[in-house]
């Protein structure tokens, strides 16, 4: 069984914010799945889960429904439950202000990097160990005209929305595939 986290705040109020960038690659994956996610939502373990099944493999991609810096919370109790290999078998997707605007980064036993969502992850899992894709929502010229707290809590503009559906997200969906495929 794999796991792919999107990490986000829950609510209408921060449904387009930067910090909101792994929720909205999955609603891609969900909208524009090709039949590859039919099953229907369901609201267990604090988070809000689509299940997806072929054949063995079994998917469950999860949009905790604590607010980002609890995200670990929703984590620990699915993991715990499903008696996950990390290393191997979860993938979380989140937004990284390290990182230029729609550039994306796969990394694997790193550590949080200032974002406090991870770190929540990585304290309530006991391990770094697990893979992380990191996609690039850095759009300042100078950290010094907004601080990052608030920087993240930005809606995306119109035309950062459209680039993110039109080349970011179809390149997290192939990434996912390919996570889904490795043994």
């Amino acid at each position: 069984m794999k796991l792919i986290v999107g990490l986000g705040n829950p609510g209408k109020k921060y449904e387009h914010t930067r910090h909101n960038a792994g929720f909205l690659a999955l609603d891609y994956i969900f909208n524009d799945n090709d039949g590859f996610m039919t099953a229907k939502p369901s609201h267990e373990f604090k988070s809000e889960m689509f299940t997806w099944t072929d054949g063995n493999n079994k998917v469950i991609f999860l949009k905790p429904q604590t607010f980002m810096n609890d995200s670990g919370q929703a984590l620990k109790v699915l993991c715990n439950f499903y008696k996950l290999d990390l290393a191997k078998d979860l993938l979380v997707i989140h937004d990284d202000v390290d990182l230029p605007f729609g550039s994306l980064r796969l990394s694997v036993d790193a550590s949080a990097g200032g974002h406090k969502g991870v770190q929540s992850i990585i304290e309530n899992l006991g391990t770094q160990n697990f893979f992380r894709l990191r996609i690039g929502v850095e759009t300042r010229a100078s950290r010094d005209q907004l601080p990052t707290d608030a920087f993240v809590l930005q809606d995306f503009t119109d035309e950062e929305l459209k680039k993110l559906e039109a080349d970011v997200f179809p390149r997290i969906k192939t990434e996912a595939e390919k996570f889904i495929a490795s043994r």
